[in-house]
This record gives structure tokens, sequence and C-alpha cells, in this order.
């Protein structure tokens, strides 16, 4: 039965001037299947996640009590207004908290493998690596603050130093490559 005398019709959907579609280019079957990451790349994001999650406690540990935050800023500054301060430490920590989800964001582009994304965490993981190390060789501003804090920045610096190597690993850099073709593949 044709599709004329209300069959199925075999051809698939009509063409435009009677022709087929053309067949895939020679070579071009199935888009390749995703690969499994690999470990470095897995070490990496890890690190990154776990610098995110210390970056976050600390945030909460400094600032836990407002009001002696708020103090501690008139302190700084004699002119500095009880309402200017309040504003200021509002602002700061939402500022923070918005650039924590923005990491956040990117270690997930990153995870499901974009290269872009492994870039900017290479790069932003580099300076603050150089920034924690200033910092605690002394060249930086003079710090006032509890061991606690002290000791979760070098765990920080450590998780960071880590995400690095590991994501500049040749294994890594490979994925990101693989998965750039794939993604260009499927499109």
């Amino acid at each position: 039965m044709t599709a004329a005398q209300g069959g199925p019709d075999q051809q698939g959907p009509p063409q435009p001037y009677g022709y087929a579609p053309a067949p895939p280019p020679p070579g071009q079957g199935a888009p390749p299947e995703p690969t499994e990451r690999p470990l470095s790349v897995r070490i990496g994001l890890g690190a990154f996640v776990a610098t995110l999650v210390l970056g976050l406690i600390a945030l909460g540990v400094q600032f836990a009590d407002p009001d002696a935050v708020v103090d501690e800023l008139r302190a700084m500054d004699d002119n500095l207004s009880e309402d200017t301060a309040r504003t200021l430490f509002t602002v700061v920590l939402a500022l923070t908290l918005a650039l924590y989800a923005v990491q956040a964001l990117v270690i997930w582009f990153a995870w499901t493998g974009r290269g872009w994304a492994r870039t900017v965490l290479l790069i932003l993981g580099v300076l603050a690596a150089v920034s924690g190390l200033a910092g605690v060789s002394g060249a930086g501003a003079p710090t006032t603050g509890s061991g606690f804090l002290t000791s979760m920045s070098a765990f920080t610096l450590a998780a960071t130093l880590a995400g690095v190597v590991a994501l500049a690993l040749r294994p890594s850099a490979e994925w990101y490559q693989n998965e750039g073709r794939r993604r260009a593949a499927v499109r």
C-alpha cells in the first residue's frame, strides 16, 4: 500500500523539488561518544570545589558577627558613619557571594567539558596562587586574623595549586580538546 492509498509513507517527509536528502559525508556517521573524564580532570575540579567550599567557610567565619565587622570598618576610618559602614558591609558581602556563584558556574562548565572554563580556572587559579604565595611570604598587607583563618588560607592555597597543576596536565588538556571536537561534531 502506498501513502496515496492510505498506507504508511516509506519515503519520509516530502523533499523540495522531489529529491531525496543528501547522504552524510564519508566517515561521518553517528556523533562520537563522550569519553570518561581522566583522573587529572576529576582531581583538578575537585580541588577547585574544595577552594570554593573553604572560601565560603572562611567568609562565614569572617562575617559571622556583622556588628564586629562594622566596628572594625569604623575603626579604620573615623569619618565613616555606622550607616555607611553597614552599607559597605552588605555590598561587599553581596559581591563576594556573587563571585562565588560565578566560580561555581565556571566549575560546572569545566565539568561539562568546556575548554574556555578550564582556561578561566587556570588563569584565575594562577593569579590566586601568586597572590596567596605573596601573602604567605609576607609581601602582602599585614593580616589580623585568627589562626583558623590563616590555616584556611593555607589549605585554600594548597587546593588551588593542586587544581591548577591537575588541570594543566596533558590528559586534562587532551580530554578538553576531544570534548570540544565531539561537541562540534554534534552541532
